[in-house]
C-alpha cells in the first residue's frame, strides 16, 4: 500500500511540476522563423505528426505528409470577404490572437489554457481555386494527440456557418 502512495505522490508532484512549467512559460516555444508564403506555398508541415497542412502535397518527399495533409477551407463569391469572415472566426475562437492580418494571408497563435502549450496557424488564399490554404503546428514536441486537426476542423464548421449566415 506505501508503494501505491509513493506512485501517487510522485505522480501528483510531476503534473504539478508540468502546471506550473506551463504557467510560467516554459511550453510556449519559440515562433517559427519560416512563417507565410513562399511561391504560392504555405511552410512544409512539421517533421513530425503534429501538423496539419492543405498543401501537403507540395512535399512529395516529406515524413509525415500523409498523416498532415487536410482539406482547405473553401468559399463561393468574394474572396476578400472570405478572408473578413475567417478573421472573424478566428477572433472569436478561444485562446486564438490573430496576429497579422494582410491582404490574402493570416497569422494566428492560438495558446492552451492550463499548459501554455502554443500553436501557429497561417492561412493563405488561394484565389485561383477559390480556397483558402490552411496550416496549423505545434511548436513543440511530437505529437498533438490530432489536436491542431480537430482545430481546422472546428475552424472550418464556424467558417462554412458564418458563410451561410451573410
Amino acid at each position: 500500500m506505501k508503494f501505491i502512495y509513493g506512485i501517487l505522490i510522485i505522480l501528483a508532484v510531476a503534473g504539478l511540476s508540468l502546471i506550473v512549467a506551463g504557467q510560467t512559460g516554459f511550453l510556449i516555444g519559440q515562433v517559427p522563423q519560416n512563417l507565410g508564403v513562399v511561391d504560392g506555398k504555405l511552410s512544409p508541415p512539421s517533421a513530425t505528426p503534429n501538423s496539419v497542412t492543405s498543401q501537403a502535397d507540395l512535399y512529395p518527399e516529406h515524413p509525415q505528409k500523409n498523416y498532415s495533409k487536410i482539406a482547405p477551407l473553401t468559399y463561393m463569391g468574394d474572396a476578400d470577404e472570405a478572408m473578413q469572415t475567417l478573421a472573424a472566426v478566428l477572433a472569436s475562437s478561444e485562446g486564438t490572437v490573430v496576429v497579422k492580418n494582410e491582404a490574402g494571408y493570416i497569422y494566428a497563435q492560438n495558446t492552451t489554457a492550463l499548459l501554455r502549450f502554443t500553436d501557429d496557424l497561417e492561412f493563405w488564399l488561394d484565389r485561383a481555386n477559390n480556397a483558402i490554404q490552411v496550416r496549423s503546428a505545434s511548436r513543440i514536441g511530437k505529437s498533438d494527440l490530432g489536436k491542431n486537426r480537430k482545430r481546422i476542423e472546428s475552424i472550418r464548421e464556424s467558417f462554412n456557418r458564418a458563410l451561410t449566415a451573410r
